[in-house]
């Protein structure tokens, strides 16, 4: 399965609302915490997110496809299970 990294900030209804999202399709995480004293966090999120500065930022596999406005999109147009769909290695 592909990897996914939320990156989240305390109290952000809708870093909560993300991950509400992919617990309830079962869907495994990483969360990476930020807040003011997070030491390389904020660098490594602008890093992988290509910039995002908005809470939350989700990542697949390394690519960024923003925040829950736009998981909740591919979700709802079955694009997420595409993503995250397990492929077997070629024998």
């Amino acid at each position: 399965m592909a990897r996914v990294t939320v990156y989240a900030t305390p109290l952000c209804l809708y870093c909560v609302g993300a991950k509400t999202l992919l617990r309830r399709r079962g869907i495994p995480f990483d969360e990476v915490r930020i807040n003011m004293f997070s030491d390389g966090a904020r660098d490594r999120l602008q890093a992988e997110s290509g910039g995002g500065r908005t809470f939350p930022q989700v990542v697949i596999d390394g690519d960024a496809i923003g925040g829950f406005d736009s998981l909740r999109a591919l979700d709802r147009s079955g694009e997420l299970a595409r993503r995250l769909a397990i492929t077997s290695p070629a024998p």
